[in-house]
């Protein structure tokens, strides 16, 4: 009979013991959770706030030049697309009269070599 008390009061402790471990590492890892998502949630409506004001800035700027406005916005997205190439801007004429140029082939740049004294 004292060995089943003396059990019953050794897991009692443990499980006490597990309990005050884990529910303040759960507590803190909540605490943490919410704090993260507070955190994204102001990034998220910052970055909605900073792309309104800045297409209010462009539809101004369209309002004032639609046709310049048009094409820079166009430009700019193709800068960003494909940042790494090469890009050449025609006028529509350009090919009517002449058959253009483009110096397609890829030629490596010299490399500047320091000169011996």
């Amino acid at each position: 009979m004292a060995s089943a008390k003396e059990d019953k009061s050794r897991l009692t402790n443990e499980a006490e013991g597990y309990r005050n471990d884990v529910v303040p590492k759960a507590r803190g890892e909540a605490a943490k959770l919410v704090k993260e998502a507070e955190a994204y949630k102001e990034v998220r409506i910052d970055r909605a706030d900073g792309d309104a004001q800045r297409f209010l800035k462009l539809l101004g700027e369209f309002q004032r030049a639609p046709e310049v406005t048009r094409k820079r916005v166009y430009l700019e997205a193709m800068e960003e697309l494909l940042p790494n190439l090469d890009k050449f801007i025609l006028e529509k004429d350009f090919g009517k009269s002449i058959v253009p140029y483009l110096p397609l082939e890829r030629k490596p740049k010299a490399e500047a070599t320091p000169e011996k004294p």
